[in-house]
């Protein structure tokens, strides 16, 4: 009898090594400077992962950390993300995002969206061959800025001074500013940077605006400033100022005009990386991807309301005309 049962066991733990292991649950980390899963970034990211053949709740869990505005957060929430071992972090919050990531790890792989200049700001070695744990996707190329600038000053013929919103605290910003300026002499604008460090001052840059004479806003690609898009719409309807943003949230939410990399492309792209990192892949091996889309979206009824007679080159220009 005891043969038996011993025999049996044997066979048991023959069967059970010889079966095919449990595919292992993934935890992906997501880090957002705001937002939430219902928000057009996270739904994006979720359904390209889901083209890709990952099943939320069976062959993984998102662990959603948004930092609901507030960059001070970022860091604890990285920190909660590294101690719960995800397998990888996706940091879609630009610089102050993917820094607070790079510091709470040097070992789980990390995916960042939203920043402009990752090897000036020494997040990777180099867009080919990044290196370390990091790589994403910029949200930066060389002609963007001056190319927003350029048709901003086309819908504003008349314009003599610009105004450029700022964020301070962005270390990528300043080589975007660089750029802005170098473009603005070649069109013969003079630029006022107002500086904008936190929502709070929204409204003294918006009064600095007015104070300047300055014929329009350029709001710069930044992460608060994105994730703040309707609230500075709003202030620039109030103040009939008009905008001309670097991501299409503006005009949807009633500015005049953007122009910028397709988010939903950037996105889709960082959930292949991502993929990719999770069949295997190093970071260090993956190079980090620029923007190869870009939209021009104009505000129909804004630019209406402004007495804003919008060129017919620049109509016949835009990839999407919100009326």
């Amino acid at each position: 009898m005891g043969r038996t049962v011993i025999r049996g066991f044997c066979l048991a733990a023959a069967l059970a090594a010889a079966a095919p292991a449990a595919a292992q649950v993934k935890r992906i980390g997501y880090l957002a400077y705001a937002g939430s899963l219902r928000d057009a970034r996270a739904v994006t990211f979720k359904e390209t992962l889901r083209q890709l053949g990952h099943v939320e709740g069976k062959s993984y869990v998102l662990e959603f950390r948004p930092a609901e505005g507030r960059s001070e957060r970022l860091s604890a929430l990285a920190a909660e993300l590294v101690r719960m071992k995800v397998d990888v972090i996706m940091s879609d919050g630009g610089t102050p995002a993917v820094n607070a990531a790079r510091a709470a790890t040097r070992d789980i792989p990390i995916v960042f969206f939203g920043v402009a200049d990752p090897v000036g700001q020494g997040i990777v070695a180099s867009l080919a061959r990044p290196g370390g744990n990091i790589t994403g996707v910029s949200v930066q190329h060389p002609e963007t800025a001056p190319k927003s600038l350029e048709l901003f000053r086309q819908i504003l013929p008349q314009a003599r001074r610009i105004a450029v919103l700022n964020h301070p605290g962005n270390a990528s910003l300043p080589r975007v500013l660089g750029e802005v300026k170098a473009a603005a002499a070649a069109l013969s604008l003079e630029i006022d940077v107002i500086d904008a460090q936190a929502p709070e001052d929204f409204e003294k840059a918006f009064a600095a605006v007015e104070t300047s004479g300055a014929a329009g806003l350029m709001v710069l690609r930044e992460g608060m400033f994105t994730a703040q898009a309707r609230r500075l719409s709003a202030l620039a309807a109030s103040r009939r100022v008009p905008i001309m943003g670097g991501d299409a949230v503006f005009p949807e939410n009633g500015a005049l005009a953007s122009y910028g990399p397709n988010t939903p492309d950037l996105i889709r792209r960082c959930a292949v990386l991502v993929d990719r990192i999770l069949k295997g892949a190093k970071p260090a091996d993956l190079p980090v991807e620029q923007p190869q889309k870009f939209d021009l979206v104009i505000n129909a009824g804004t630019a209406k309301a402004l007495g804003i007679a919008i060129p017919a080159p620049v109509l016949l220009r835009a990839d999407r005309v919100i009326e």
